[in-house]
């Protein structure tokens, strides 16, 4: 197994933290370009997407 159990844990928060980010995007009040580019951004890059997320994205 790849990664030993570490990988597969990290694997599993990266999971929650991406569905976490979707949801919260999706139910936002932001402007509807601004959730799909968001949105977008989390998917294509679920690491550097879920942080840049936390520190810019919430109000």
């Amino acid at each position: 197994m790849p990664g030993g159990p570490f990988g597969s844990i990290f694997g599993l928060l990266l999971l929650v933290a991406v569905i976490y980010a979707i949801v919260r995007i999706a139910q936002s009040s932001a402007d509807p370009i601004w959730k799909a580019v968001w949105i977008a951004g989390v998917i294509v890059v679920p690491v550097i997407g879920v942080i840049l997320w936390a520190l810019f994205g919430p109000k």
